[in-house]
């Protein structure tokens, strides 16, 4: 494990990976796991319910930027980037468990082309149920009842960081779901809604800036203003621990 920015990240392979949340579901506990980049990492340090929220769920390493705050702060990467989008459609394929699969955020109408396209990639789960992202903030509970009496074992949050951590956190023992997971912009990928970039993109890992290009309103604070930032503060982390101890 690998504190950045006061989160324990896991050092996962994704067998490992898997495995713990097999055990995790096993032994019946209510558990959060979500997915640790530069953008979620900076909400992190200015947020202390979020950052108290992310110590307290299983973390995975997601994108370049964690990977090059690993190798400044503690001289290697991580051994593979497991990023939600990847990370959960390959979980759902290879687990040993069957689950019910209950899918809530997104706009409307997302969240139903995702579930079709999740049970055509990990068949032998089923969709329990799903629900857009936009509903107010009265009607928590109605969702919260909707979703326990869909008998989900495991429910998947597309509402974006920090908002889809602080609703599991809030919810998701009161859901009957064992594990919650904080999945980002997956029911836009899956459904069509936003298209990945290519293969090769992704293996240069690079997909930061395919994403930017084609949104560039929406991304473009993220990206070109967050990523220094969150540079700027390993590095600044790093000189003040080696001062410290020199």
């Amino acid at each position: 494990m690998r504190t950045i920015c006061g989160v324990p990240v896991r050092t996962f392979t994704f067998d490992a990976a898997k495995q713990n949340l097999d055990t995790a579901f096993e032994n019946c506990r209510c558990q959060i796991v979500a997915f640790a980049n530069a953008n979620a990492l900076n909400i992190a340090t200015s947020n202390t319910h979020f950052r108290e929220i992310l110590q307290q769920a299983i973390i995975l390493n997601d994108g370049i930027g964690i990977n090059l705050a690993s190798l400044l702060l503690f001289g290697e990467g991580f051994i593979e980037n497991l990023n939600g989008t990847d990370f959960i459609p390959r979980y759902l394929r290879s687990t040993k468990n069957c689950y019910g699969i209950f899918l809530l955020g997104a706009k409307p109408g997302v969240a139903e082309l995702a579930a079709t396209k999740l049970m055509k990639i990990a068949p032998q789960h089923n969709i329990s149920g799903f629900l857009d992202g936009y509903f107010a903030a009265s009607e928590t509970y109605k969702v919260v009842e909707y979703i326990r009496n869909s008998k989900a074992d495991i429910l998947l949050v597309a509402m974006g960081n920090p908002a889809q951590e602080l609703w599991l956190q809030n919810n998701l023992a009161a859901t009957g779901c064992r594990l919650g997971f904080g999945v980002g912009a997956l029911f836009d990928f899956l459904s069509g809604e936003a298209s990945r970039s290519p293969r090769w993109v992704r293996e240069l890992s690079l997909e930061w800036a395919y994403r930017l290009i084609r949104e560039p309103r929406r991304l473009g604070k993220r990206y070109v203003l967050g990523a220094p930032v969150f540079l700027a503060k390993i590095l600044t982390h790093r000189l003040f621990t080696e001062n410290r101890t020199a």
